[in-house]
């Protein structure tokens, strides 16, 4: 009767035991793997200058208006002094970036068109600049009866 001898009542002790027990290990498991993490990075004091970092590259905003408009960098230009002024942009950078903006209306094949010139003239990166608050297609607010 000794062993299943209990007091009657409630029990009001908390055993915290075995949870500092728990705590302790988990404390040595981090101590542990965070050791490991630390050895792999490899020490290198790396040497200081003024200039280190390299420079952007040039980016050029082309833009195409509804009514037909072609915009370099928002002069108005005419497709051959487009040609003219990405080439003379990638010979002096090979890093040349194009920034495309056409309104929604301006006909696909125009927009075609321009990204055709520019990675004909070496642009190896361009982007289609868009509105991302407009979540519908173009004409997809109009109902339809």
């Amino acid at each position: 009767m000794a062993g299943g001898a209990r007091k009657k009542g409630m029990i009001t002790d908390i055993n915290v035991t075995p949870l500092v027990d728990i705590m302790l290990v988990l404390l040595i498991i981090f101590m542990l793997t965070a050791n490991l993490i630390a050895k792999q990075a490899i020490e290198v004091d790396l040497p200081k200058a003024s200039q280190g970092s390299s420079p952007p590259p040039t980016t050029l905003a082309v833009t195409l208006t509804k009514a037909g408009g072609l915009y370099l960098n928002g002069k108005e230009v005419t497709p051959a002094v487009l040609r003219d002024e990405v080439k003379a942009a990638v010979a002096k950078d090979k890093k040349t970036q194009v920034m495309i903006a056409a309104d929604k209306y301006t006909s696909h094949g125009r927009v075609v068109w321009v990204i055709d010139v520019v990675k004909s003239l070496g642009v190896g990166s361009f982007a289609i600049q868009i509105d991302p608050a407009s979540l519908q297609p173009p004409g997809a607010d109009k109902t339809v009866n």
